[in-house]
Order: structure tokens, then sequence, then C-alpha cells
């Protein structure tokens, strides 16, 4: 087994504000240096699982954009098992300046083969996996952001006695995954939130054909769009830091958080209602969302 279980539990800080909830915030950003919350989860059953076939060339596959958490994941995960890695990445235009990207650096750092194609070509991904996997028979090929079926069963991992007391579990969502398996595997008095940053109208289906339980909300927290980063989403990440001492990325749990911070402000939340943010780490692309942010001559993420 490469992906261990940790062997002490991810700690849950609570966040003090003025209002008659509680919130907390779980953190998994803390699981492991390289491989960082969620894509460790999502990763856990898919890579174990496969090493456990033992292959005789084990290669690794997966797809993801220019600042791709799962990217630096999977990366990190063929370094450390010493198994070659591939990552197909959108927009051919990458070809020559990968090495201008920090996650892509650190991906070819970590020994991962870098294919770039096409955005016509990536939207079409199932065809493309339909060759890679005539190519390359032997090989995990793992979707974009790692969601699949033994990802969801991985992010019950997230869950544990500690989280048994909540009335609310928050996640952000991007490709499904993670609040798949939250809800999956959640108490029956439990409600998930999934907080969408992906203009994405086939998600909530998506993520039911995962869970098959209806125990789930999507709210909008796209803040402008996938990828988009306004003033107000730095200055709360930014204020965020200092008042608690907890980093946010710019992409996921800082609009989650952005977002949590406006439903208790708008109460939302029930009176006594105990909430609990899970941080799904991604703070690699603090440094790529900085070099975008200083070539617009804007305030930076500290």
């Amino acid at each position: 087994m490469l992906l261990q279980l940790p062997t002490e539990p991810v700690s849950i800080q609570e966040i003090p504000i003025h209002k008659n909830v509680k919130l907390f915030i779980k953190r998994e950003d803390q699981i492991h240096p390289l491989i960082s919350g969620n894509k460790y989860w999502k990763l856990f059953y898919n890579v174990n699982h496969y090493l456990e076939k033992n292959p005789d060339k084990p290669y690794i596959i997966t797809f993801g954009g220019a600042f791709s958490n799962h990217i630096a994941a999977v990366s990190a995960v063929g370094n450390l098992a010493g198994i070659p890695t591939l990552g197909m990445i959108r927009g051919e235009e990458l070809q020559h300046k990968w090495r201008d990207n920090p996650t892509l650096l650190f991906a070819k750092r970590n020994g991962m083969n870098l294919k770039f194609v096409t955005r016509e070509e990536y939207r079409h991904k199932e065809k493309l996996t339909e060759f890679l996997h005539q190519e390359f028979p032997e090989a995990l090929i793992v979707p974009e952001g790692g969601t699949n079926e033994e990802a969801v069963e991985g992010v019950k991992m997230m869950l544990n006695e500690q989280t048994k007391d909540f009335d609310y579990l928050c996640t952000a969502v991007g490709t499904g995954g993670t609040v798949a398996g939250i809800s999956k595997f959640s108490e029956d008095n439990q409600k998930v939130i999934g907080f969408n940053v992906v203009s994405d109208t086939s998600l909530e289906n998506k993520i039911f054909e995962l869970t098959l339980r209806h125990n789930f909300n999507l709210i909008d927290s796209c803040f402008g769009g996938y990828g988009k980063i306004n003033d107000g989403n730095i200055r709360f990440i930014n204020d965020f830091k200092e008042k608690y001492g907890i980093p946010l990325e710019p992409i996921y749990t800082g609009k989650m958080m952005e977002k949590v911070f406006e439903l208790i402000e708008d109460d939302y939340f029930p009176e006594n209602s105990r909430i609990l943010c899970f941080h799904t780490g991604g703070l690699q692309g603090i440094e790529g969302a900085n070099l975008l942010l200083e070539k617009q001559n804007r305030n930076l993420i500290i």
C-alpha cells in the first residue's frame, strides 16, 4: 500500500464568529505535504488497488488544466512510488510555456510526462481515454479531478467520529467526487452543502449517480466563473489568513469559505447549528494565481 492512513486524526479548528452558530474547518490540507487534501483521498483507493494488482509496467495517466491540483498530486504520487506518470494537459499553447507555470514545473520535476492537447480534443476526454487504454492497456487512467467510484470510497476517510456531531458538512465542488463521498457516507441527520465553483448544470445528476442520496444541495459559488478571482475574493482570503492563521487558495476553499460567511450573515443556518467546512488543500495553486495577478497589477494573495 503506497498511500497510508494518517497516524493522527486530521485537526478540526473552530473559526470564532459573532453569530448564533458554530463554525469549524477540518484541515485536510495538512494530510500530506505534497498530495494535498481531498486529492489524497480521491487517489487513495485508485492507486492502492491498482498497485495490488502488481502490474508489470505500472503507469498512471490523468487529465488536468494548467494549474490543476490533481495534476500536481498525481505527479507527486508517481514520484513517491517510482511510477511513470503522464499528464494530458488542456491547452496546446502551454507546450512551450510550461517552465513558466509553477504547477506544471512541479509536475515535470516529479517526473511526469506532459502531453498538451487542444481544448477541442480535451472536451472529448472519453475518446482520448479510449485511445490511451489501447496504447497503454496496463495503465491506471484516472479521470480529471480524480472523480470516480473509487474516489468516492476514499472520501469516506474524511468522515469519522469527530465529524458525526455536525449539522452541516460543507465542501467546494469541482468535478463532484468529494461532495458525493461526503453525501454517501454522512449521518442520516446531516445536511451536505456543495459550494459549486464550476458552472455545470449536469453536476447535480452526476453527484446523485455517485451517492444515490438526496441529502445534498449545491450553492453557486463561482464568483464570476471557474478560475476567476475578483478583488473581493483576494481581500477575503487575506483577511481570513490574518484573523485565523489558515491559508486558503482562491479557486475552491477560498470561494467556499467566503460564501459560507455570506450565508451565516444572511441567517441561512438555523440557530445553534454546528457547521463543518472541509479544507480540501490545493495551496500549491496560490503561486500560479499570484503570477497572473501580478501581471494584472492587482493585489496578491499573502
